[in-house]
């Protein structure tokens, strides 16, 4: 894959360390956007209780991505 199309960064070191990756991929005319926010640990609780937030929170974080898009494009 293409350097400038993938982002990949630590979140919350040190206490969550989880990790969130965007990948950028052609696809038709246009560019597919792919987050992945990985690596919590489900077995504590403060790791379950932030997939559970963040699970619920990426749609509103992607959703508002998409309407700024739609407004510049």
């Amino acid at each position: 894959m293409e350097d400038e199309r993938l982002l990949a960064y630590r979140f919350a070191e040190g206490s969550l360390d989880t990790t969130i990756t965007w990948t950028l991929r052609p696809e038709n005319a246009g560019t597919r956007l792919i987050l992945v926010h990985a690596g919590f640990d489900l077995d504590s609780p403060m790791g379950r209780q932030a997939h559970e937030g963040m699970g619920e929170g990426w749609p509103h974080v992607l959703d508002n991505l998409a309407t700024l898009l739609g407004q510049v494009a």
